[in-house]
């Protein structure tokens, strides 16, 4: 009971304040006087004066002569102020009071209206022809709107049945998987070692390794888990990735160069997830490249994200693919599946960074991871 009586007596200020404003809403309906009336008081105005100003000048006229002149002179004032209201409410009030019911129409939806003073050759016509044209780009985009929504939920579907049919397909073929890869190594164990299978042995390891990871990559793409983010140094992040990279190209003429900030401050961010994402920037980077090339990484800071650059010196991507190698499943490799970039964007922005590219043609490729420093920060500005 007290409890309520505390509510009531908070809230008892805030009733004169909503009184006050439900008056001047009051007021302010009152007070709406028509178009008509603020027409005619400025013309009677200039009439009366007129008619005083006729007055004065017919004081020297005898009585009858000056009624009659007066009479005269104050029926052509009627008549004059009776031309202009109907001129107006012709030629002005029929078309407005037209534009506003056309315009409730539209904000109720229907987008299928229009004026009929359009054809006029006059302002009000120019207001006409472009409240019709409005609507007429206000249906097409509307119409346009739909045609993607539909496609996009349709695409949708299609993508959550693929997801699903995958983590189950991955799941099936994970244990038999498991199974093989031990049997092969029992085998190889039993070999002889002058035996020439093992050499086969080698390479059947390496495939069963790349199903893995296309099965992994599956895994992630149909089920994908929020970061575990924490407040830790991005530069050992990347240069993890990096390591590892360096390894896979030991036996090729390709330099991995990185350039870490030192003054970049630490930087909230799941490591592994983002360490997934520079490893496939960096492998795909790798096989961009034939023969002896370059890829460099940067890390620096600007503003309040952190910015990591991965650019090669390959063979680059043509135009016609660029805006389609972040959709699931694309690829322009024999043996890609089409999930890495995928995979590494939707990571990206599950940080509520993103990701851009640019890329020419006997030049190289330059991808741009931006991450927030701070996650809070970025929520409350996608807000």
């Amino acid at each position: 009971m007290s409890e309520r009586l505390r509510i009531e007596h908070e809230f008892e200020p805030m009733m004169p304040v909503v009184e006050m404003r439900r008056e001047a809403n009051a007021t302010r309906s009152s007070m709406r006087v028509n178009w008509q009336v603020k027409l005619v008081l400025p013309v009677a105005f200039v009439l009366l004066n007129g008619l005083l100003l006729f007055l004065m000048a017919t004081l020297s006229l005898r009585d009858p002569e000056r009624h009659e002149v007066l009479f005269v002179a104050g029926g052509g004032a009627v008549a004059i102020c009776a031309v202009i209201l109907w001129a107006l409410a012709y030629f002005v009030q029929r078309p407005m009071v037209e534009l506003q019911e056309k315009i409730a129409r539209v904000g109720d939806g229907d987008l299928h209206v229009g004026v009929g003073f359009a054809k006029r050759n006059d302002e009000i016509g120019d207001l006409g022809r472009n409240f019709n044209r409005m609507v007429v780009q206000l249906r097409e985009s509307r119409e346009e709107i739909e045609l993607l929504h539909r496609t996009q939920m349709s695409r949708a579907e299609h993508l959550a049945t693929l997801g699903e049919m995958a983590a189950g397909l991955a799941h099936e073929i994970r244990n038999p998987l498991a199974g093989i890869a031990g049997v092969i190594e029992i085998i190889g164990r039993d070999l002889p070692a002058t035996s020439p299978a093992r050499s086969v042995l080698k390479d059947v390891r390496q495939e069963i390794a790349q199903i893995n990871r296309i099965l992994t990559d599956l895994l992630q793409t149909a089920r994908p888990h929020p970061p575990e983010v924490r407040p830790s140094d991005l530069n050992i992040t990347v240069e993890h990735a990096v390591m590892l990279a360096r390894q896979q190209v030991i036996s090729k003429p390709i330099k991995i160069e990185l350039q870490k900030d030192a003054s970049l401050p630490n930087v909230e961010h799941d490591s592994d997830q983002i360490h997934q994402v520079l490893l496939n920037l960096l492998l795909n980077a790798v096989q961009a490249i034939e023969g002896a090339g370059t890829i460099r990484v940067t890390l620096l800071g600007l503003d309040e994200e952190a910015v990591i650059t991965v650019v090669d010196s390959g063979r680059g991507i043509i135009p016609e693919n660029l805006p389609n190698i972040f959709r699931p499943f694309y690829t322009t490799k024999g043996n890609g599946t089409g999930l890495g970039l995928s995979l590494a964007r939707r990571i990206v922005e599950g940080h509520h960074g993103r990701i851009e590219v640019d890329s020419e043609i006997g030049i190289g490729t330059e991808f741009r991871v931006f991450l927030p420093f701070e996650q809070s920060a970025a929520k409350v500005a996608a807000s």
